[in-house]
């Protein structure tokens, strides 16, 4: 297996060097991190629906889709980026997803105890450090190869994060910013800045290096060759053009942001025949949380909208229609035009 610990790179070089090496064949672990900041989506999401880009465009902020599942992310040289490329017939690739995150993500997280920070997987693919995750990574196959990718964040953007975000309002968006801010933590946030600047990149990519060999055997060092070079070009000719950023993508009802495993954001409205229902909301572990219901309705009496927000507070998403039920039946309420199932259509999470 190859090692490349090329440290500071190009913008795209940071997304096109292990979608090369995939596509070629070739198992290695890279390491480095962008010289220059740009926003990321995932394979399967609708770059229109999910980031800004006439924000990124005024910024001369890049936006890149990756053959890659997961989200939207800022990226930028604050985050050091680990790839891992393994071919699918590896027998060291766990077939189950939760035993192959567990099993690669070992090495990051022994890497954040060696600095003095008490990081913890938590399923299926996230690094927590306390509550706060502290790690972004995502999986997916390239020709024949697996890709496994990921982080360590020495420091983070929060405010970034969310304005390059596509949002319906800029209350969501400071909902969006607290949320992150509450549940995505960094080396110098856990350490402080005196003792994180003890571990610069790298020191740090060093020490991936070594933990991922621990894990997977000994790795050979190497540089960009000039086949990996020509596949990077090749790639570059359809992954760097607006026809790959713009195919259409899955695109959901309103907004659903994912902060961490457990953890989202989410922004939905449906037009009943009664009036517009719109619902702001956290899910955390399941639980609804900062439940906030408007609309252009007019059924309701006063005060029963901020008790239905009540009867929703920390209680099971999956609780939802037995909730509405209970408020129906306990207040009397009737809201001509809006129907139980107006109000799952908003309050629904992950369907």
């Amino acid at each position: 297996m190859e090692l490349y610990n090329l440290g500071e790179v190009p913008w795209d070089e940071s997304q096109l060097i292990y979608h090369a090496l995939a596509a070629s064949g070739r198992e290695a672990l890279v390491l480095l991190s962008p010289a220059t900041p740009y926003v990321c989506v995932g394979f399967h999401q609708d770059v229109e629906q999910e980031v800004d880009l006439e924000y990124c465009r005024a910024n001369h902020i890049p936006v890149f889709r990756r053959e890659v599942g997961g989200g939207a992310v800022y990226l930028d040289g604050d985050q050091l980026f680990f790839h891992l490329i393994l071919h699918r017939n590896n027998p060291q690739v766990p077939k189950k997803k939760a035993a192959f995150y567990k099993k690669f993500l070992q090495p990051v997280i022994d890497v954040y105890r060696e600095i003095g920070i008490r990081a913890e997987y938590k399923p299926v693919n996230d690094i927590i450090a306390g509550t706060r995750k502290i790690s972004g990574t995502g999986a997916g196959e390239i020709g024949e190869s697996i890709v496994f990718v990921g982080n360590l964040i020495v420091d983070f953007n929060y405010e970034m994060m969310a304005r390059v975000l596509k949002v319906p309002d800029e209350k969501f968006r400071d909902k969006v910013h607290k949320t992150l801010h509450d549940n995505l933590s960094t080396i110098r946030r856990e350490l402080g800045e005196k003792e994180a600047e003890k571990w610069d990149a790298s020191r740090l990519n060093r020490m991936m290096a070594e933990a991922f060999q621990r894990l997977l055997g000994p790795m050979k060092p190497s540089q960009k060759d000039k086949a990996l070079e020509i596949k990077m070009d090749e790639l570059r000719g359809r992954m760097m053009t607006d026809a790959w950023l713009h195919q259409k993508g899955r695109r959901g009802e309103g907004r659903d942001v994912r902060i961490r495993a457990g953890i989202n954001v989410v922004h939905k409205m449906h037009k009943a025949a009664g009036g517009l229902i719109r619902a702001d909301f956290e899910v955390k572990e399941g639980m609804f949380g900062k439940v906030q219901l408007s609309g252009d309705f007019f059924c309701f009496p006063e005060g029963a909208i901020r008790l239905l927000e009540e009867k929703l507070e920390n209680r099971a998403v999956g609780e939802a229609r037995h909730l509405l039920s209970a408020f129906y039946s306990e207040t009397g309420v009737e809201t001509p035009g809006i129907e139980m199932d107006d109000w799952l259509r908003v309050l629904g999470h992950g369907a």
